[in-house]
């Protein structure tokens, strides 16, 4: 998911999405350790935009967004 998409969310969506990138990132690390993985590089993006949803889950909790 594009950054871009990320800011169109509001946070209940945001949760749920983290919620959801989570069990996935589960479901590949289960896969890595079970030699059936096949793209290794996908658990890389899937951490990457479970910290760009964290990010912008803070950035509602300080105010930076959402007040507008």
């Amino acid at each position: 998911m594009l950054k871009k998409e990320l800011e169109k969310l509001n946070k209940d969506e945001l949760q749920i999405k983290l919620t959801d990138d989570h069990e996935a990132l589960l479901n590949l690390r289960i896969q890595k350790a079970l030699q059936q993985l096949e793209h290794p590089q996908k658990i890389r993006s899937l951490r990457k935009e479970i910290a760009q949803i964290k990010t912008v889950i803070r950035e509602y909790d300080l105010g930076i967004r959402g007040s507008k």
